[in-house]
């Protein structure tokens, strides 16, 4: 049986409060894993083997959190500025977000915001209706 969107996100709040340590309400769609939740790039990794066993799919290494090849990349940055081709790279990698607000001042800084909880129900969303 399908999940409902309302059934992915509230499995995802339960197990971004294990893997985070923090409070229910503090896990709003909105909310960035860095910057409101306090993610580090260790919890990442949790994250993604927590969702691949919470769910029953699997996740390919940078599939979800793509941004580190990119931002190792000089065809991709360029003066602390993903490039054109790092934009496209990045859209095409993570298709489930919208950047619209990010091209007008593509900032690799801003990354971090894209990886909100909103973010990750929308990937297990997508793979889940990929999946069937």
């Amino acid at each position: 049986m399908a999940m409902s969107r309302d059934e992915i996100f509230k499995e995802v709040r339960d197990l971004l409060v294990d893997a985070l340590g923090v409070d229910d309400d503090e896990v709003t769609a909105e909310a960035t894993l860095m910057g409101d939740l306090g993610a580090e790039s260790i919890d990442f990794l949790d994250i993604v083997f927590r969702l691949e066993k919470a769910f029953g799919i699997k996740i390919p290494r940078e599939e979800l959190f793509p941004a580190e090849n990119l931002l190792n990349n000089p065809e991709f940055v360029n003066n602390g500025k993903l490039t054109e081709k790092g934009l496209t790279e990045l859209k095409n990698k993570m298709p489930y977000t919208d950047f619209t607000a990010f091209e007008k001042d593509p900032d690799i800084n801003k990354l971090g915001d894209f990886f909100t909880v909103n973010t990750i129900v929308n990937y297990v969303e997508n793979k889940l209706g990929s999946d069937e």
